[in-house]
């Protein structure tokens, strides 16, 4: 991998795994150069800086999330077989890349003014935005849900972020049942 691409993808990949075992701020530039035997000036040529190099991580990584979830949330007047789509889509990403899914809950909870919250706050925002959008659009069809999108959206997110959570400590599953039982109580909530 001694190629541009390669030592960008090296760069990439340590970061993303150091930044998502110890955290962004306790993990320094010099200490990802030396774990893939590159120098600082590489680093910083591929991403200008430490926040850069976080930047593209959320970026690149975060793409498939986003653009699965773009997918799911479409509204199309059955509400079940929408959270089912959108719960899957947040828990196969969780299962496909817990490397950086455990970065993105961590993340999430940063505070905002910190760099890594400064850093997610786009990602969060959007995958925020497509859930609220859901819960929105289904408004029209279930008025109990009335101006009720941002908690109903808050807490889907919370119950599938927390179920992940379980997931990467090794507390728990994401296999279909288990999502599936989890999307029974959800609905339980919202429908009543």
């Amino acid at each position: 991998m001694d190629t541009p691409e390669g030592n960008r993808a090296l760069l990439l990949d340590k970061a993303t795994r150091l930044f998502s075992e110890r955290g962004y701020t306790a993990v320094g530039v010099e200490e990802i150069c030396a774990a893939v035997f590159l120098t600082k000036p590489t680093l910083y040529h591929y991403f200008g800086s430490k926040r850069g190099l976080l930047d593209a991580i959320i970026a690149e990584r975060g793409a498939p999330l986003l653009s699965a979830l773009r997918i799911a949330s479409v509204y199309g007047h059955d509400v079940p077989l929408g959270l089912e789509r959108m719960a899957f889509a947040l828990t196969d990403f969780a299962r496909r890349d817990p490397v950086f899914a455990r970065l993105r809950l961590s993340m999430s909870f940063a505070p905002p003014e910190s760099e890594a919250g400064a850093a997610a706050a786009a990602l969060n925002a959007e995958l925020f935005a497509l859930v609220e959008d859901f819960f929105r659009a289904a408004e029209g069809d279930h008025g109990n849900m009335r101006g009720r999108s941002r908690p109903i959206a808050a807490t889907f997110i919370g119950t599938l972020d927390s179920y992940a959570g379980f997931f990467l400590s090794g507390a728990g599953d994401l296999e279909e049942g288990t999502i599936r039982a989890a999307l029974r109580q959800f609905m339980y909530g919202i429908f009543s």
